[in-house]
């Protein structure tokens, strides 16, 4: 918890006062990895006035400073190349970039799910040891929080996947980097831009967030947050202690601890600013060349999930607008099944996921289904592998285009068979099957709108619902609810989505 409140504050210039250092963005360090097949922005600061030159693969390309000291060239796209080669940068100084090679590019954001480390991962040990692919590369974007959008952020440095460093790269960016690796044999980077805890709004830039009917009742929260900050902070000493000697008597008496886990303070500085992330971990990178970005992120607003419908695309249209590349791959993982300790409706995070389904509606998004491989009671499953696998099918098929199945049964439409609703679904073309038992958590209702469980029949690639009390139906729903036994797939072996066909 002591990690949430740390803070990397951010660095107001990319050069100090006076000086005449060309110096470049924080994207452009030693062993980069810089997109193939894109043009490729180049930029950083000098002096006002400076001519800047930047050489790359036989091209040169230069540009006089802006009188604020920021400068920004373009080069032609350039083929994947494994091949190390030197970005050098002229100006009254020379900056050289050793060991860039070009191929395929991902920023990798969200919050904790997206950070969990490998280290951390399922066979965590033996993942580590097997590590050892110089063509996959992993830059971390250091925890910052900022008022208004930096021009540069602490990181990590572009690192080689070793045993030695493999371990705090995140677990589905490094997962995913590597099947992309192996198939595509050019080399990989993977941009990590992640904070644990964090809300959606936090990742948004200013506009982007008061353009949303939400905003208004985010504002108010985060007003009120701020005028308890002084004495929440002043508290939180003395709430953490109390917690601690809850803890230290439950475990003595086998009881349960009485005393609440303490809220971190929310307040200035803390990653819980609205647009703080964006401003600190996201504007820092643009509009650095990219080839898409994944995205796991949601349980932080699981509380206010019709706000997240639209604020979620809203996000991804202005991350889009800011990286200029135009429709920019975007594709993002699903809530899991987890079993929220304080949810009395046992509904809310189906209805997050519902609202995550919002942003299938702009182009060239893609969406990862979880909901078979979570931890009920762990808001962290440790299979990082087969969420990533997933992600990785999404993009070979949608962004590479190699043919293969990328997703499981999506809910299409459901139509009246006297007692019965028939359950018709498309991605189920190889067939709908349900593993070790009958297909679980599906409801009924009649025009009462009462749900009862349910069971289901396969035939033909379709789901034949019935429940002993309706007799009428007229709504199903599958894993519609926070924690469900979800175990219906097709045949390529990948889950189909949650569903409700109703809008009650």
């Amino acid at each position: 918890m002591m990690r949430i409140l740390r803070q990397f504050f951010p660095v107001l210039c990319l050069c100090a006062a006076g000086r005449a250092d060309v110096t470049l963005a924080p994207l452009f360090q030693d062993h980069a990895v810089l997109q193939r097949d894109k043009a490729l922005p180049v930029w950083g600061r000098a002096d006002a006035g400076e001519q800047v030159t930047v050489s790359f693969k036989g091209q040169q390309v230069s540009t006089t400073t802006e009188a604020n000291g920021r400068w920004r060239v373009t080069l032609a796209a350039v083929p994947a190349s494994a091949e190390p080669a030197k970005l050098v940068v002229t100006g009254k100084n020379t900056v050289t970039i050793r060991d860039v090679v070009v191929g395929e590019v991902w920023l990798a954001s969200g919050q904790s799910n997206m950070e969990w480390p490998v280290r951390m991962a399922q066979d965590a040990a033996g993942e580590i040891a097997a590590a050892n692919n110089p063509l996959l590369r992993h830059l971390t974007v250091g925890h910052n929080v900022a008022a208004t959008p930096a021009e540069t952020v602490k990181t990590s440095g572009w690192q080689a996947a070793t045993p030695e460093t493999a371990g705090e790269f995140t677990a589905i960016g490094y997962f995913f980097g590597r099947d992309l690796q192996r198939r595509l044999g050019v080399p990989v980077g993977i941009i990590d831009s992640s904070w644990g805890g964090t809300a959606i709004e936090v990742w948004m830039s200013d506009d982007a967030l008061r353009s949303t009917a939400a905003f208004p009742a985010i504002n108010a929260r985060w007003q009120k947050d701020l005028a308890e900050f002084p004495a929440r902070l002043k508290n939180y000493p003395l709430e953490q202690e109390a917690w601690k000697k809850g803890e230290e008597h439950a475990q003595a008496t086998h009881a349960k601890n009485p005393v609440p886990w303490p809220r971190v303070p929310v307040g200035p500085g803390t990653p819980y600013a609205p647009s703080g992330l964006f401003n600190g971990m996201i504007a820092p990178l643009q509009p650095g060349a990219l080839r898409g970005i994944l995205w796991y992120q949601g349980e932080a607003n699981w509380m206010h999930p019709e706000e997240y419908a639209e604020l979620f695309p809203a996000l991804i249209r202005s991350w889009r607008t800011g990286w200029g590349q135009g429709d920019v791959p975007f594709y993002f993982v699903q809530l899991a099944n987890y079993a929220v300790p304080n949810d009395p409706t046992f509904r809310a995070w189906a209805r997050l996921r519902e609202a995550q389904t919002q942003a299938l509606l702009l182009r060239a998004t893609d969406m990862a289904v979880t909901i078979d491989i979570g931890e009920a009671k762990d808001i962290h499953p440790r299979n990082k592998q087969e969420v990533a696998r997933r992600l990785a099918l999404i993009a070979k098929a949608e962004t590479y285009g190699i043919p293969g199945d990328f997703a499981g049964p999506v809910f299409e439409r459901a139509t009246p068979e006297g007692r019965a609703l028939r359950v018709h679904f498309s991605h189920a073309a190889t067939g709908l099957i349900s593993y070790n038992l009958p297909v679980q958590s599906l409801e009924l209702a009649g025009a009462d709108r009462r749900f009862f469980p349910a069971s289901g029949k396969i035939e033909h690639g379709t789901l034949l619902v019935t429940a002993p009390g309706v007799k009428a139906p007229v709504a199903v729903r599958y894993a519609w609810s926070n924690a469900p036994v979800a175990n219906l797939y097709n045949g390529a072996g990948l889950p189909a989505a949650p569903f409700r066909s109703d809008l009650w």
